[in-house]
């Protein structure tokens, strides 16, 4: 598969539950990857499972919740490489369960800097190569309580709603510029790792979408296939 022989694609939350699937995936497509996490022993794991060359890998810890910090983590991506083709948001995390008008506003305060904070300064600072190349894409992950929230997930789905607006606007200003750029989400109930089918091989799991099908329409997106796709809110359920 050399689908995306030759294109940079950073990828934010590489070395969470499903970041190394959609890793390897657009690793076997030919992309060179650069790719951040918090966690920095998650991260140099991931390296050593990829087995990249080092011409075609780039591995940085990087806190997305500092705007500078994203601003630099792409100008470092651009004179490495030259070019920056793709930046894939697969930073996840919740908090939820308690009724709206009693769960504590801590949970979303912290979901909003996890979920929302993140995009928008990741795609603040990527926003001029994404632009700028032929094959410039933006993917996030999202949830389908973005659309269907439920009283018990007010915070969750608030946030998750809040990103899906900001990839959406991302998508109109791509537009607007005349840009080839392309923004997308594509949405989830939950996602099934590989970690979770080891653990319980046999359970149904019927209302998740795998990590491998995720990483496929990622792929999918990011091709030239998906050039004329901007803008969309892609379902991966039942």
């Amino acid at each position: 598969m050399t689908d995306l022989e030759g294109r940079v694609i950073a990828i934010a939350g590489a070395a969470g539950g499903l970041g190394p699937v959609v890793c390897d995936r657009m690793a076997e497509a030919g992309a060179t990857l650069a790719c951040t996490d918090v966690a920095g022993e998650r991260l140099d794991a991931l390296g050593g499972e990829l087995a990249l060359p080092d011409e075609r890998l780039d591995l940085e810890v990087v806190d997305l919740l500092d705007e500078a910090a994203a601003r630099d983590w792409a100008a470092r991506l651009g004179e490495r490489f030259g070019r920056i083709d793709g930046l894939l948001h697969l930073v996840g995390g919740w908090r939820g369960g308690e009724a709206l008008a009693s769960f504590d506003l801590a949970d979303y305060g912290w979901l909003h800097d996890l979920l929302v904070r993140t995009v928008v300064n990741s795609t603040r600072a990527f926003y001029e190569p994404l632009a700028a190349s032929e094959h410039g894409r933006f993917v996030l992950v999202s949830s389908s309580q973005a659309q269907a929230p439920s009283g018990t997930n007010a915070a969750y789905a608030a946030t998750k709603a809040a990103a899906e607006s900001w990839t959406l606007a991302l998508a109109d200003q791509f537009a607007a510029d005349e840009s080839a750029a392309t923004a997308n989400v594509l949405v989830v109930n939950a996602i099934l790792t590989p970690q979770m089918r080891e653990a319980n091989p046999d359970k149904p799991y019927r209302t998740f979408t795998s990590a491998e099908d995720i990483a496929a329409a990622i792929a999918f997106v990011c091709s030239d296939s998906g050039a004329k796709m901007n803008g969309k809110r892609l379902p991966l359920y039942p």
